[in-house]
């Protein structure tokens, strides 16, 4: 049977504590001049306020979390079989890990960490 297949996802994103959020937001928009869109928080979830960049072909979502201390980075991967790539993860050691950040109710995906603790979405392709 073969292996599921991975792939990067368009979309990143920075969880900011609440005090950086505005400089980078502006660092982003005034300093680089790359185009900044704010966007309404995820009704679940711990981000309050959000972003989104025009990051090349990618989407760099500036996540506001107000009890984060330091900033991380949250990566997406796409997936053919959902089911068949949370079976396979598991037999290679990584689980799910979908206590991170809540995801809206009906949806298919699972948070995992890569083994330096990195969070990546895994959903379905789209198309």
């Amino acid at each position: 049977m073969p292996s599921p297949r991975f792939r990067g996802g368009p979309n990143i994103a920075m969880k900011l504590p609440a005090a950086r959020f505005d400089d980078t937001v502006a660092f982003y928009r005034d300093v680089l001049g790359l185009h900044v869109t704010e966007e309404p928080a995820a009704p679940v979830g711990m981000v309050s306020r959000s972003a989104r960049v025009d990051f090349g072909a990618y989407a760099l979502w500036l996540d506001r979390v107000d009890n984060y201390a330091r900033s991380d980075i949250w990566l997406e991967l796409t997936t053919d079989d959902l089911d068949d790539a949370v079976r396979h993860l598991a037999a290679h050691g990584v689980g799910t890990n979908d206590e991170l950040e809540e995801l809206p109710t009906g949806s298919r995906a699972h948070w995992v960490c890569a083994p330096t603790g990195v969070p990546h979405i895994l959903h379905p392709h789209t198309s």
